[in-house]
């Protein structure tokens, strides 16, 4: 894609793409040309978010956002597009040694590159050693002091590999390490690159996200479908298994995830292994959506939750069921599951405003659910966080009791980041199933002491 097209499509961070735009442009080159080819020694081309990130010659700039988007490629190859040219220094650095040698991490990912080429490394000194007598060299800030072992030192290039496990002192002391010779046209970089989270997460934040436009700071978002080099979809499914806000920052790049709601406790809940057989009200209520999942999008999930209560006003959730698919596989999804339930299991469906809702409710009633039990529509008014009140203050009472299940992990942290978290599905299923069942519950329950 040519910067032209990049400038009109429709992503959620523009900026970065006209930032990258105006430095070219300032700097008195079109945007097909490079003052300096890509470096011999990376074994691929760039892809279209690295190629924006190397090209800028600007002091500050940041790579990243979601995990696989190809952060540790793009600061190696910052790193070496200057080695070449004699009197180079560049610096690579993470928060440990550990970090540092991992594999894949940055000092294996260069022995991979640079092993068998010309250069050549010093295992005392982490340094690689290129024929012009440029270098490139790896360390790392594990404490606050480590900062200053570089203080004697001088480098064009210095790259923070994973920036939000730094602190901000130590990555503003590193400027001090940015030097040249008078008359050099090697450019002082400052580049990092790093996902949300971490202790750094706020200030890195604000220095690249907030204030970033308005210093000349670029910050170019990259996410996972931005690298052609990863299995995406074996890569989704093992951040699927992460917990909500770890898998919205690692998988979208969100750097507004929080790491919990206001909500709920997963301590206010009971896990037991069954449910009382009598329980006189049971409700599954539905939170339809029809997006099937595809790679780089976090659509809404299809939720049923099936909610009981038994004589003692006690709440329980028996079984959620989650999907995401096509509107036929949802509809086979309700309808199989009403067959499991049973006729005695009342069926409600969060109900859309205006005649698409109505309309749904009907084909369902009508169509899909026909024969199988008591099917309603809900219209539901209100804040989100208002219709789990009831639901939130029954949980701290400990008057909630979870079945045992494989839903449980998952429903447990939706329901913890509420409302902070990517998605409310489970939390609507169950406050909307909690809400009806305790309507009737309440009533049962009133006529019980009263015959007491």
């Amino acid at each position: 894609m040519t910067y032209s097209a990049l400038l009109t499509a429709r992503t959620p961070f523009t900026s970065w793409q006209l930032r990258a735009e105006a430095e070219l442009e300032r700097r008195g080159r079109k945007t097909t040309e490079r003052a300096v080819p890509w470096t011999h020694y990376a074994p691929h081309q760039p892809t279209e978010k690295q190629t924006a990130f190397l090209d800028l010659d600007c002091l500050e700039a940041f790579y990243g956002g979601a995990a696989g988007g190809g952060k540790s490629d793009a600061l190696l190859m910052a790193a070496l597009r200057y080695v070449d040219m004699p009197g180079y220094a560049a610096l690579l650095l993470r928060r440990t040694y550990e970090d540092l040698s991992l594999p894949e991490a940055l000092m294996d990912r260069a022995q991979s590159w640079l092993g068998g080429t010309d250069a050549r490394w010093h295992q005392q000194g982490k340094t690689w050693t290129f024929p012009s007598g440029a270098t490139l060299t790896f360390g790392y800030l594990q404490h606050e002091n480590d900062k200053y072992r570089y203080q004697s030192a001088a480098f064009q290039y210095i790259g923070f590999d994973e920036l939000t496990q730094f602190t901000e002192t130590q990555y503003r002391y590193l400027f001090s390490r940015l030097r040249r010779l008078k008359g050099s046209n090697i450019p002082l970089r400052m580049r990092a690159a790093s996902n949300p989270g971490g202790i750094g997460h706020e200030w890195v934040k604000q220095r690249f996200l907030v204030e970033g436009q308005e210093t000349g700071r670029v910050f170019i978002p990259a996410k996972l479908p931005d690298n052609p080099h990863i299995d995406q979809t074996e890569y989704i499914a093992s951040l699927s298994q992460l917990d909500p806000v770890t898998r919205q920052q690692l998988l979208d790049g969100d750097w507004t995830a929080r790491a919990e709601g206001n909500k709920f406790r997963r301590e206010w809940f009971k896990i037991v292994d069954a449910a009382p057989a009598d329980l006189p009200r049971r409700v599954r209520y539905w939170d339809l959506a029809a997006t099937e999942a595809k790679p780089g999008k976090d659509p809404d999930w299809t939720v049923g939750a099936l909610v009981g209560v038994d004589n003692q006003g006690v709440s329980w959730v028996l079984d959620v069921r989650r999907m995401r698919g096509t509107p036929a596989e949802v509809e086979a999804l309700v309808k199989q599951t009403a067959q499991l339930d049973g006729r005695a299991v009342d069926i409600w469906i969060e109900q859309e405003p205006g005649a698409a809702g109505k309309s749904l409710i009907d084909y369902y009633q009508r169509q899909v659910l026909r024969g199988l039990g008591a099917v309603r529509g809900d219209k539901v008014t209100g804040n989100k966080e208002v219709r789990a009140n009831p639901a939130s203050a029954y949980a701290e009472a400990g008057n909630i009791r979870l079945v045992r299940g494989a839903w449980i992990g998952e429903f447990l942290d939706e329901l913890e980041v509420f409302p902070n978290g990517a998605h409310d599905d489970q939390v609507d299923a169950f406050s909307g199933g909690f809400e009806k069942c305790m309507q009737v519950g309440r009533a049962k329950v009133m006529t019980v002491e009263m015959r007491r």
